[in-house]
């Protein structure tokens, strides 16, 4: 995007910060949620950065998410537990079970949250950086709103049931994949009909069940699952892996925020962290994985660099650490957030 405009990347977590503030959010949990919104920016994952800020803070208004949720722990049973997280941000939810999953698993060796009653949670890979920091591997999933048709189906039963894995490497870069299953993210589907601009072919069918690359008739259709009759199985079980271990609905049961602000969305998610501490030791799993990697980035023709999996997003995060470059219509979005909010406006970065 040739038209993109940079921002200091602290002004962009201020700004977000104190529009989720003026909607009744609690500094912590603003800030919070605010980082990563603009680290999904950083890295280039538009779908999941500030693109969905008017979209929370229209939520909290009107009530589909809660600005001061009382997080309760309906469950604690050793290594398990279920979080009630009382329609709060999805970051906010997360942060509880992320840390739960730290301290447990450091006793245990493993440990898992169950989430109900939460909301979207943003890029994934923000959770699994910070158990793979602390010397966990993580597997991470939620259910989303209904926006994926099962292979060989035309209606909207699934979400897009993002899946998240990550392992520490003494690469400085944890081994991540963070990716939907469907084809592409339905944020994407929302950034393109912002931007004017196609989707790819293969990633979505209109209501009538054609495929279509115009993301105004992929929202009346559906999105496609990644890889064909094999990528539905994987998005189907992720919908049970999310919402079946509690009583969080299942896509097919939610409304989503995208359609109603005021809905209460009851998303589920699960962690599961093993601290590898516990297992060959978190000094020689760090070293295999950076071994891994090396020879998955060595793997190409004639010594052509590949890379591994996380890599392309980690080289964005860090030529946009301190100037984050941003979609035009999202800038549009910020703008009128601001003038909503009586906000001052952000000014774009300026060289030094």
């Amino acid at each position: 995007m040739n038209t993109q405009q940079l921002f200091p990347q602290r002004d962009l977590v201020r700004f977000a910060a104190q529009a989720l503030a003026a909607r009744g959010v609690p500094r912590e949990d603003a800030d919070l949620t605010a980082r990563s919104l603009v680290q999904a920016d950083q890295r280039g994952i538009y779908s999941h950065g500030l693109l969905r800020l008017p979209l929370y803070c229209e939520a909290l208004r009107l009530g589909g998410i809660n600005p001061a949720p009382k997080l309760k722990f309906s469950k604690d049973q050793g290594s398990v537990a279920v979080l009630d997280a009382d329609a709060a941000l999805g970051q906010v939810a997360m942060q509880a079970a992320v840390d739960r999953v730290i301290r447990v698993g450091r006793e245990q060796g493993i440990a898992a949250v169950a989430v109900h009653n939460s909301s979207h949670y943003g890029a994934g890979a923000f959770w699994s950086d910070q158990l793979a920091e602390a010397g966990f591997l993580s597997f991470i999933t939620s259910s989303t709103g209904p926006v994926v048709a099962p292979h060989g189906g035309t209606s909207k039963v699934l979400g897009t049931n993002p899946l998240t894995l990550g392992v520490p490497s003494a690469s400085g870069w944890p081994l991540t994949a963070d990716l939907a299953t469907s084809n592409g993210a339905y944020g994407k589907v929302i950034a393109a009909k912002n931007e004017g601009t196609q989707l790819p072919e293969g990633w979505a069918v209109d209501a009538d069940g054609n495929p279509t690359t115009d993301p105004v008739e992929a929202e009346k259709g559906s999105m496609i699952p990644f890889g064909g009759h094999k990528g539905s199985a994987v998005a189907v079980l992720l919908e049970a892996f999310a919402a079946s271990l509690t009583d969080a609905t299942f896509a097919f049961e939610t409304v989503d925020i995208w359609s109603n602000p005021a809905s209460r969305m009851n998303n589920g998610h699960l962690v599961i962290g093993l601290d590898t501490a516990a297992f060959a030791g978190s000094e020689k799993t760090a070293s295999r994985v950076a071994a891994l990697q090396d020879r998955v980035r060595s793997s190409g023709p004639g010594g052509q660099p590949v890379d591994a999996p996380g890599d392309p997003e980690r080289r964005r995060q860090e030529e946009a650490a301190q100037a984050v470059p941003l979609p035009p219509s999202t800038v549009s979005q910020l703008a009128a957030l601001a003038e909503e909010l009586s906000l001052s406006p952000l000014e774009t970065h300026s060289a030094p």
